[in-house]
């Protein structure tokens, strides 16, 4: 049985881990970070560790490219994994429910999308809305059928059925993914798989900021709106008694660790103002306020095998932005056609 190191323990590198265990393979994850419950993570700590604080849920990208066409295919694997995970694991931290896209200023090719194409594209319970059904300023809407996850119950989830499945862990942290090469507890392995999610030196990864606020008020759908001015307004439910994250900013190479009570307060009000019917039981009760680092690449996903020598190799998988939960699946099965 080959012997595979998985590096990370992000949601690419646990589904990666799962699924090549499926497939016959021995596998050991290596990573800093783990899961752990959202109660009890220290948001500073784990900044770098964006799994743990994602929106983690699926929102529908419509191809425009080659390089789109791959990702959609990637999230339409995903999402099957996760109707038929949901079938046999209720438990595991994911459930579906109502997306709703709110779009000011409208691509030609979301003008295009009709109930048909939708269908084409593998887009469920599409339907349109009417100018009566949009929030000031919105020009174009739509709701559709997608899924969620609960980001601490599902990596949990991936974790323990990880070690069901007969996968090792070690807790630790790489300089590179040479380094395995030289251990002693992995000389029969030739293969490893880079999911570090930064890539080890890559320069074309760079840090993505994002604060989001998580509120006790329950929502019963995704709510995703562009702005004209390119900002994003977005709500998620968690499910599971996990509440609500709001979000969201987007701020490249920006580092700082500290949340800001003024973009928590902008934060609510433009979703308050998009789904107002959020609030109509309770006003906002905010839990935590919360910052996170994507790790996003240059030129988007690093996906393929790279040969060091003839007996050892690196199969890179990182950089995937904000698209790891939608796209883990999809990325894992390449992973696994990339190792034969």
């Amino acid at each position: 049985m080959e012997h595979i190191v998985v590096i990370g323990a992000g949601v690419i590198g646990l589904s990666s881990g799962v699924y090549l265990l499926q497939s016959g393979y021995k596998v050991t994850i290596i990573a800093r970070d783990f899961p752990s419950p959202f109660e009890t993570a220290d948001p500073k700590h784990f900044i770098n560790y964006s799994s743990l604080w994602a929106g983690a849920h699926n929102r529908w990208v419509l191809p425009t490219n080659a390089t789109e066409q791959r990702d959609h295919a990637m999230a339409l694997s995903t999402y099957r994994h996760m109707e038929q995970l949901v079938s046999l694991h209720p438990e595991c931290g994911v459930h579906f429910t109502k997306g709703i896209e709110y779009l000011e200023d409208v691509p030609q090719v979301y003008k295009d999308l009709t109930a048909e194409t939708a269908s084409g594209l593998g887009i469920t319970d599409f339907r349109l809305y009417t100018n009566e059904e949009l929030p000031d300023k919105v020009t174009w809407g739509c709701e559709y059928q997608t899924w969620c996850a609960n980001p601490m119950v599902y990596c949990l989830f991936l974790l323990r059925q990880f070690a069901l499945l007969g996968g090792r862990t070690v807790n630790m942290e790489l300089r590179t993914p040479l380094e395995v090469r030289d251990m002693k507890a992995f000389s029969d392995v030739r293969t490893v798989v880079n999911c570090s999610g930064v890539g080890f030196n890559d320069p074309d990864v760079f840090p993505t900021r994002g604060q989001t606020c998580v509120v006790a008020n329950n929502c019963p759908a995704t709510v995703t709106r562009q702005n004209g001015d390119g900002s994003w307004t977005f709500c998620v439910p968690r499910g599971f008694n996990g509440g609500t994250v709001i979000g969201g900013t987007k701020e490249p190479n920006n580092w700082d660790t500290e949340p800001s009570e003024e973009v928590r307060r902008r934060l609510l009000d433009a979703l308050a103002r998009t789904y107002p019917s959020i609030r109509d039981e309770e006003d906002f009760r905010v839990v935590r306020d919360i910052v996170g680092r994507r790790p996003t690449r240059k030129g988007g996903i690093r996906l393929e095998k790279e040969q060091h020598d003839e007996r050892f190799s690196v199969i890179h998988a990182y950089g995937l932005g904000g698209r790891g939960y939608e796209l883990s699946w999809g990325v894992a099965e390449q992973v696994a056609r990339l190792l034969k």
